[in-house]
């Protein structure tokens, strides 16, 4: 059984988590949280911590960046959109075992002082930003980071406050 909580969008989220791993999970029912949910959440993060493993689309996103602001010290865990897409729908629901229990190996934690280590200008020089595949190669990237897909602003945050490490980004290039 997972120690910490995890926090997902919805049902079908729940049961695709159950075939991965054995786990709590709390649904959030989309962003309009009730106060019974809210109140089910702060518990399990005071009690046992908590994972958000939210859908990777910009709903799933701004569940994310409200519960972080929430719970600062929560745990992030983040599918590839490209394993977590499937009948032309996007989420948790539609992500293969392998891919959850992936995802759940790379949790990272926001740090509460983040880096200042990446800037956008490297994301160019490295061909995340700026080219015609860059897009695709911070997709993989953050797929091989545990930070998920983001824009390049997303992108350099990401690395910056999940304390992704210049050896671990440089690896992750090489191995693109």
């Amino acid at each position: 059984m997972l120690k910490e909580v995890l926090i997902v969008e919805g049902k079908s989220d729940t049961a695709a988590v159950k075939r991965a791993v054995d786990a709590e999970c709390i649904e959030t029912g989309g962003f309009h949280f009730t106060r019974k949910t809210l109140s089910n959440i702060a518990a399990a993060y005071k009690k046992r911590g908590i994972i958000i493993l939210t859908d990777p689309d910009s709903a799933g996103e701004n569940i994310r960046n409200f519960l972080s602001k929430k719970f600062p010290l929560a745990k992030h865990a983040y599918i590839p959109r490209d394993e977590a897409t499937a009948n032309d729908d996007i989420g948790v629901e539609q992500a293969s075992p392998e891919s959850i229990r992936k995802a759940l190996s790379k949790v990272r934690t926001l740090e509460i002082n983040p880096r200042e280590e990446f800037t956008a200008a490297e994301m160019v020089a490295f061909n995340l930003a700026g080219g015609t595949d860059s897009s695709k190669r911070r997709d993989k990237i953050g797929a091989a980071l545990g930070i998920g897909y983001g824009n390049v602003k997303t992108f350099v945050r990401r690395l910056n406050h999940y304390g992704v490490t210049r050896e671990e980004f440089l690896k992750a290039i090489v191995n693109l």
